[in-house]
This record gives C-alpha cells, sequence and structure tokens, in this order.
C-alpha cells in the first residue's frame, strides 16, 4: 500500500468505527462444536444463503476452462484461444503446468496451516486494525450491523518493499516469511507471464500490460474456514470482484469452497484440480480491456465437516500508474465505459468499503 492508501486506513482505524463483537472464528467454532446454531451475525438472508441460486450441475463444471501455461509458452495458438474465451467467458480459470513448483506450493500451504493452528494469543501478536487491510483477524468490517463472514485471514503486502508492515510478518513458525517470500517470487513471474499471453489474446504487444504497470503491487491473503454447524446459514467470504488486475488462488482439496457467478444469477462450484491454480480477472483489467474482459463476482461457502485454506495473490499496477480503457481496445463507435483514473485512489476505494459484489467498479464507471 502506498503512503496515501496507508493514510486512509489509518484514518479509518482512528474513526469511531463501531464494529461490535467480532468473533475470532476458530474459536468461536471450538465453542460451538456441539451447537446446532451460530451467533445472528453470521446468519445470512435468504438470498444470500449459501444454498439460493446453486447451480448443481457437473456439465456446467467441466465448462470453467483448464489452461495450460506450458503450451502458451510453446506458442499454440489453440491454447492461447481458449485463454481468450476463458477470459471473455467466464472471467476464472483453473492454470497447469504454471513454473511454480509443486514444492514451493506444498511448503507455502504447510506454513499457513501452521500459522492458523497456532494458540489465539500468538495470532493476535499481528493484529489487523479496524478498518485495516493487514494483519491477522477480519477485513472489510466498517459497522455493527454487517454481516460478517465465517473465516479467519491472515493479510500480508509483500512488494514493491515499501507496503511491507514488517511486524506483521509471523515468526512463528520459524520458515514462515522464507517460504512466503519464495511462494512469492515464484507467482510474481506466473503473473508476468499470464499478463503477456493475456495481452496476446487481446491482440496487443506481449508487453504492453506488463510495460504499463510500473513496479507491480503485489499482496497475500491467507484465509481459513474452520467447519460450521449450520453451514446452509453462513457464507465464509462475501461475494465480491477482485480489485486486481489478475488474482491468483492457491485451494486445498477438503472441497470445493469456491463458487463463480455465472450470467445467469447461478453460483457454480470451482472444483480443485491437482497441482493447479485458480486465475481471475480483476477490475483493473475489465477496465483496460474496456468491459471485454470482466471481473467475475465470486464468494466462499463453509462447510459442515471440513476445514478449507486458501492462499491468495493480488496483482496489480503501481499505485502512481493512471488507468482507462486502452486506446487499441476502444473500437470505432464503441463508447469509453469507464473513466481514467489513478490507480492508488481507486486502491484507497477498494480497501475502505465492504464487499458487496462489483460495487467498487462503481469509482470507474462513466
Amino acid at each position: 500500500m502506498d503512503s496515501g492508501a496507508a493514510a486512509v486506513c489509518a484514518e479509518k482505524a482512528s474513526e469511531i468505527i463501531k464494529i461490535g463483537q467480532v468473533d475470532d472464528v476458530q474459536e468461536l467454532q471450538r465453542r460451538l462444536c456441539s451447537a446446532t446454531t451460530v451467533p445472528e451475525r453470521y446468519i445470512r438472508d435468504g438470498d444470500d444463503r449459501p444454498d439460493h441460486a446453486v447451480v448443481d450441475d457437473e456439465r456446467a463444471q467441466e465448462r470453467i476452462p483448464v489452461i495450460d501455461v506450458g503450451e502458451l509458452q510453446r506458442g499454440s495458438e489453440d491454447e492461447l484461444d481458449n485463454l481468450r474465451l476463458a477470459c471473455e467467458q467466464w472471467g476464472f480459470f483453473q492454470v497447469v503446468n504454471h513454473g511454480v513448483e509443486e514444492e514451493t506450493m506444498e511448503e507455502m500451504e504447510k506454513a499457513a496451516r501452521e500459522f492458523f493452528m497456532l494458540p489465539l494469543e500468538e495470532k493476535e501478536k499481528y493484529p489487523m486494525e479496524h478498518g485495516g487491510i493487514q494483519g491477522y483477524g477480519h477485513a472489510f468490517v466498517f459497522s455493527d450491523d454487517q454481516k460478517l463472514d465465517w473465516c479467519n485471514m491472515l493479510a500480508l503486502g509483500v512488494e514493491p518493499a515499501f507496503i511491507r508492515r514488517p511486524n506483521l510478518w509471523p515468526t512463528t513458525p520459524a520458515n514462515f516469511s522464507k517460504t512466503l517470500e519464495k511462494y512469492s517470487v515464484e507467482i510474481r513471474e506466473l503473473c508476468v507471464r499470464l499478463l503477456e499471453h493475456i495481452a496476446a489474446a487481446l491482440g496487443l504487444a506481449p508487453a504492453r500490460l506488463n510495460g504499463m504497470f510500473g513496479e507491480a503491487v503485489q499482496a497475500v491473503r491467507m484465509n481459513f474456514y474452520p467447519p460450521c454447524p449450520r453451514p446452509e446459514l453462513v457464507l465464509g467470504l462475501s461475494p465480491h470482484s477482485d480489485g486486481s488486475a489478475v488474482t491468483v488462488l492457491q485451494q486445498d482439496a477438503a472441497f470445493a469452497g469456491l463458487q463463480v457467478l455465472r450470467g445467469g444469477g447461478g453460483w457454480v462450484a470451482v472444483h480443485p484440480v491437482p497441482g493447479a491454480l485458480v486465475v481471475n480477472v480483476g477490475d483493473t483489467l475489465e477496465v483496460l480491456t474496456n468491459g471485454r474482459y470482466k471481473s467475475v463476482e465470486h464468494r466462499a461457502v463453509a462447510s459442515g465437516e471440513h476445514d478449507r485454506m486458501s492462499v491468495v495473490t493480488f496483482y496489480a499496477p503501481a499505485y502512481d500508474v493512471e488507468l482507462g480503457p486502452l486506446p487499441e481496445l476502444v473500437a470505432d463507435g464503441e463508447p469509453r465505459r469507464y473513466r481514467t483514473y489513478n490507480h492508488g485512489e481507486y486502491s484507497r476505494h477498494y480497501v475502505t468499503s465492504r464487499l458487496q459484489g462489483k460495487k467498487t467498479l462503481e469509482f470507474a464507471k462513466i
């Protein structure tokens, strides 16, 4: 986060933000192990519950694309066309042969899980301030009547170095920082490659997007979803789109907790593919492509039997970059759907707003 974004979050934190009782969800789950209900603040209204408008259709799952990055690297025109269709029709896809070492992914998952399994007093050494977005706790909570997500988070700024808050990087487990550093380097390289191919799929020079990003911003958020006694009443993470250009998610294989909203209004589960990473288009890429590629609402649901964990990397332009639809992608006679704006301003808007579908993108619309 740049100094301006940090100042806004500090101002938010210093305001009297009445967020009410916000429990550590793992501790709450332990207290509720034999209960048949959950606190009222976690219970969603009818249309917002996880069983509403779910597409339980294996044929729908088959259409969630899987992209072979190795084939893209070898110059496959067919795979490049598959990538274009994935970005246009889904905004979500899984990637295989992506270049992130399996051992690196396993070590990151292990270190993150070990952190979440620590006693609460140890995790609370890295607190997320109210209105903040780095540290351990609950992000995007701004009022005491807001419905809460069934999730604990650890969020950290990674690159550039000035967005890091070293006091919030866990020292237990001992290898956490080293593991995250290694993981983040490999994920960053993947993001650069993906943006090259996404640019090529748009008919642009491969370096077009990366070249305008400056010193790209990279942040990571680890989400832990403990079992819930009433999973049909809660959400692990509220529906939202991402403010990034691209997001890369590593999910464990416990169960298909990630769901994507389809155009017809139904939620489709993203079933884990062994060794794959999930990639989605963020708001920034939607703006740059003038809506040709759209960011997509997604959410997480809880399980009554299994915990679930994910490691999510957000990759976006530098905060001082001016963003708007690329001139090459505004066809003759086609209106510009988004204005030009400073990416730092949009980032501040995003991190100080509740997760409410794609509402934050209204900031950029004409």
